[in-house]
């Protein structure tokens, strides 16, 4: 006969049914809807209650007979963003992404209608980008924005883009209206992945994936960048006419797509994994 050796703590397992409930509401809450959605007795949920508002993870709103999360938890929070932030997570899945495809990728994440780089991981021989750790630029131009926008609903779309002033008038390249935005994700949101060619570096190209949350949300995205031409091998070149000169071929969105997409959507995959509560 199998022996379990997983511990059996229920009262600890029940406070942090409680926690988790708390944090994933958009407001406080009642202690009825606790104990409804939670499914502990209510004396218990009681119980948890005062010594959760006891220790600060939660808050009692008297004014309102709700409950919110408190400093403790803010203060948890707070030192899980000092020990364990995206980049860390993310740096190993983001490394053997470049290993597997031998191409440059990003880890990238919105702020207002700006996306930041927080990853560059630039593969062997491939031409330097502008899209260094620390650098912005506008969502709705970037294969890694788009991907994230993509994931937004019509009222955040809206808010983020009331009109053509949100879209910086210095760019030639990508859309410059909500309409035509709102176009563009449409079909993004159709094939699962967001792509551009030659709007942010002329003579490259990206697809980039959206990483989610536990919750849903997409707090990141994974984009490969690609040469819009590159060399073909050198027994390639060894059968060209031309002695010394590396045949090219044309990379296409198809081409990108069907080569690696797959990695690009694992590795967002792998990352959104890591960063669930089980992860």
């Amino acid at each position: 006969m199998g022996v379990n050796n997983a511990p059996q703590v229920p009262a600890a397992k029940n406070v942090l049914s409680v926690l988790r409930y708390i944090a994933a509401q958009a407001g406080p809450v009642g202690a009825g809807a606790i104990v409804r959605d939670v499914g502990l007795p209510r004396s218990t949920t009681y119980h948890l209650l005062a010594a959760l508002i006891e220790d600060g993870f939660v808050t009692h709103l008297p004014e309102e007979r709700k409950y919110a999360l408190g400093v403790t938890a803010h203060e948890l929070g707070s030192g899980y963003s000092r020990q364990a932030p995206l980049q860390r997570i993310a740096r190993y899945p983001m490394t053997q992404l470049v290993e597997r495809t031998k191409r440059t990728a990003h880890l990238a994440i919105m702020h207002g209608r700006d996306v930041i780089y927080v990853i560059e991981e630039r593969a062997k021989r491939q031409a330097d980008l502008v899209t260094n750790p620390g650098v912005r630029l506008p969502a709705h131009l970037t294969a890694s924005g788009r991907a994230m926008l993509a994931t937004f609903s019509a009222e955040q779309l809206a808010a983020l883009y009331p009109g053509p002033e949100a879209f910086p008038t210095r760019y030639e390249t990508g859309v410059h209206t909500p309409e035509a935005l709102n176009e563009l994700l449409v079909q993004i949101r159709a094939v699962g992945y967001s792509w551009e060619q030659d709007e942010v570096t002329e003579g490259f190209s990206s697809i980039a994936v959206p990483v989610m949350d536990h919750a849903g949300h997409a707090v990141a995205s994974v984009t490969l960048t690609i040469a819009n031409r590159e060399n073909l091998n050198k027994a390639a070149a060894s059968r060209n006419a031309t002695v010394g000169v590396l045949p090219e071929r044309t990379i296409h969105l198809e081409d990108l797509v069907s080569e690696w997409l797959p990695q690009v959507t694992r590795t967002a995959a792998e990352i959104s994994r890591r960063l669930r509560p089980s992860g």
